[in-house]
């Protein structure tokens, strides 16, 4: 038996990839991408939102409703906003950040692009960024799309993860192999 999030990441599959094809059809590509950001952001300051796409309580034709409501408030593409139409009809609106990450993804090939997940002890200042940025572009020869968070407790350096590749070179983890080679000695 599947498990459920496998499920859920093979319905968000499946329609990112129909709007994905419909999108490329029709030179949308760029308003889809658009579209997928202003989503992203609503849901990240939304629990309204979030409730609303993840509740069986509420019945399509207002989870239909509401987000009609929000996509016309957003100003998404056309295909954009009959896709979660069909989501709310279908009942599939719970894989809505699912959905989101994948047709990123997909955008994001077709672009020739990859994302490097950076952590960092100090946020990252644009010069920074793009001399990383310059630097993993050199060695995975594609454009790199850096997604930085901060995380205080490294004490200083990154930690990049790129694709299956993780570098770490942070404080913290240095600290912590050199107490393993001196538990090895003493």
């Amino acid at each position: 038996m599947a498990e459920p999030a496998s499920i859920s990441q093979g319905i968000a599959a499946r329609y990112a990839t129909a709007l994905f094809d419909l999108a490329k059809e029709g030179g949308a590509l760029a308003a889809i991408e658009a579209d997928a950001a202003q989503l992203k952001e609503a849901l990240a300051g939304s629990p309204e939102l979030n409730a609303l796409i993840a509740s069986p309580v509420v019945v399509r034709a207002d989870q239909a409703r509401a987000l009609a409501a929000v996509g016309k408030a957003m100003g998404l593409n056309a295909l954009t906003v009959n896709t979660l139409a069909l989501m709310a009809d279908k009942r599939r609106l719970f894989v809505l950040p699912q959905f989101l990450a994948v047709l990123g993804d997909l955008i994001a090939e077709e672009k020739g692009e990859v994302t490097a997940e950076v952590t960092a002890a100090t946020k990252l200042t644009a010069a920074q960024a793009k001399k990383l940025a310059e630097t993993l572009k050199a060695r995975v020869g594609k454009t790199v799309k850096l997604n930085t968070t901060v995380d205080e407790s490294l004490i200083g350096g990154l930690i990049v993860k790129l694709g299956s590749v993780m570098i770490d070179t942070s404080v913290r983890s240095k600290l912590a192999s050199l107490q393993n080679v001196m538990k090895e000695v003493g």
